[in-house]
């Protein structure tokens, strides 16, 4: 993060922690634009019609931050990973309430020039990739966490490692293993018609 020493991120962050709740408050303006790149970086992964707003994703982000208890993180990855969780949570509940709302929710929406192009790597909704995702956690749960890390939280290699503490080489197993599971139980989906 450019600007902003980690250290005073992870200052902020043992603050909050110890009960200041103003310390909240300072930490966001540094966090703001990390956490506008990793939803960003999310929702450009979303389909075209898709409403919610990288901004009002973040929004939601800070919000349910200011509900969690006390020590969560012990520093300023960890707090990326609760970040990514909620992240996750969030774009989950959108698409079930979406889903349930729109009569024909389960039908997939196909822009005509989408469905021109041809590509060997099926577009998964965040409602199929929550569903493997969680197969995957009763199979494998570091592997799941991994992927919440990496995709949803956009972490890297070694801050991932730091989170689940182990080695970046282990990380990068279970990312190589994890996507290529998530990738075969996403064409099954796609082929069976869900």
């Amino acid at each position: 993060m450019v600007g902003h020493p980690s250290h005073e991120i992870t200052r902020l962050l043992q603050a909050w922690g110890d009960g200041d709740e103003r310390a909240l408050e300072r930490l966001m303006p540094l966090v703001y634009e990390e956490l506008r790149q990793a939803a960003h970086r999310y929702m450009a992964r979303e389909a075209p019609d898709h409403t919610l707003q990288t901004t009002a994703l973040v929004n939601e982000v800070y919000l349910r931050l200011a509900g969690v208890r006390r020590g969560a993180w012990k520093d300023r990855t960890h707090f990326f990973a609760l970040c990514a969780r909620l992240m996750r949570r969030i774009l989950t509940d959108f698409a079930r309430s979406r889903r349930a709302l729109k009569r024909g929710g389960q039908a997939s929406h196909i822009a005509l020039d989408e469905a021109l192009i041809v590509s060997q790597v099926p577009r998964a909704d965040i409602l199929s990739l929550h569903e493997a995702l969680e197969r995957l956690e009763t199979l494998d749960r570091r592997k799941s966490r991994v992927v919440e890390l990496r995709f949803f939280g956009g972490l890297s290699v070694k801050e991932t490692a730091d989170v689940l503490n182990v080695s970046a080489e282990t990380v990068s197993r279970d990312w190589r293993f994890a996507k290529d599971w998530l990738l075969c139980e996403l064409r099954t989906v796609n082929a069976d018609g869900a």
